[in-house]
């Protein structure tokens, strides 16, 4: 097992410093002076050459890689231009609505999903399979955007039990500030639970098929011991990858779902930046989300030998 995560860290590691490369190349590669183009055509020469200062585009290239991969290893991600704070207390300050966020979306998602999925596979070909993967594939199909105003107009406008938007801060209450992130949470739940009933049905029936399977039924367990015992457990692996995937997703494309409600979080913030030519600050959130899924994956292929031994006596 050690030798399977130490593999696995290593390669998480090495793929982080080629992330950190490629975006760091790509601000390089934009047309023309970064500088400029955060400034606007109309700026000074001199405002421009301060800026080219601040940002360190007088230096030689890889001095300049080395220098900005320094300061993400010490947090220290720049300055912002538009809110003249550095980038890192920006972040830190947006993560605190984001992280919750994403975290109360995947525990309902989870939650909801995998019971469905297995309630599905047990009633492979019946009614209430054909369903309940009805349902889901509803829920793929409907745009979030859209379920989030339908949410809002219900439970915000109409029945009046939770806010409609926007996020008063964690100083002002647990309860207050959790209860403005419900209705996002579960904007962003519903979806992503639909996507993982699916592969939560299709990955046991697939277990279900195998040689395995029968002799156990042979063997005269009934069909929910052997999918409890021995199908669910050799399912998750496609359903972990899943949940992976859905927790960055969840973290980094939140840009529409914190529009509608007016969360002050990563989303936004790089919306925000985006708009503002403030590039600073989208290198900063990018690489942010990109470590944060590098983390996540690596999180997720160290279950995988935690649910399949076979993979531990592989490495």
């Amino acid at each position: 097992m050690l030798s399977y995560a130490t593999k696995r860290a290593l390669i998480a590691i090495f793929t982080l410093l080629v992330a950190s490369l490629v975006v760091f190349t790509m601000l390089e590669i934009v047309p023309g002076d970064p500088a400029r183009l955060m400034l606007g055509m109309n700026a000074t020469e001199d405002a421009v050459h301060n800026l080219q200062q601040q940002m360190g585009l007088n230096q030689p290239l890889a001095i300049r890689y080395f220098s900005w991969l320094g300061g993400l290893l010490t947090g220290d991600l720049g300055k912002s231009y538009t809110y003249s704070v550095p980038v890192f207390d920006l972040i830190k300050e947006r993560v605190a609505v984001s992280l919750p966020l994403a975290a109360i979306s995947l525990a309902l998602s989870t939650l909801i999903a995998l019971p469905v999925g297995i309630f599905a596979a047990s009633k492979r070909g019946e009614f209430s399979d054909t369903l309940a993967m009805g349902v889901a594939q509803m829920g793929v199909a409907i745009p979030n955007f859209w379920f989030a105003l339908l949410l809002v107009y219900v439970f915000a406008v109409t029945l009046r039990l939770v806010p409609a938007g926007g996020f008063p801060g964690w100083s002002a209450g647990f309860g207050v500030s959790l209860k403005s992130l419900i209705l996002p949470s579960i904007a962003l739940a519903l979806p992503q639970a639909a996507i993982l009933a699916r592969v939560t049905r299709s990955a046991l029936l697939e277990v279900l098929g195998e040689d395995y399977i029968r002799t156990a039924r042979a063997k005269g367990l009934s069909r929910r011991q052997v999918l409890y015992r021995h199908a669910l457990r050799n399912a998750l692996i496609p359903v972990l990858t899943i949940l992976g995937l859905q927790f960055a997703f969840l973290l980094a494309g939140t840009i529409i779902i914190e529009n509608v409600f007016y969360l002050p979080g990563l989303g936004r913030l790089v919306f925000q930046a985006i708009t503002q030519r403030d590039l600073i600050v989208v290198e900063g959130v990018v690489m942010l989300l990109i470590a944060t899924l590098i983390l996540v994956n690596l999180l997720v292929d160290l279950s995988y030998a935690a649910v399949d031994p076979r993979l531990r006596r592989r490495s």
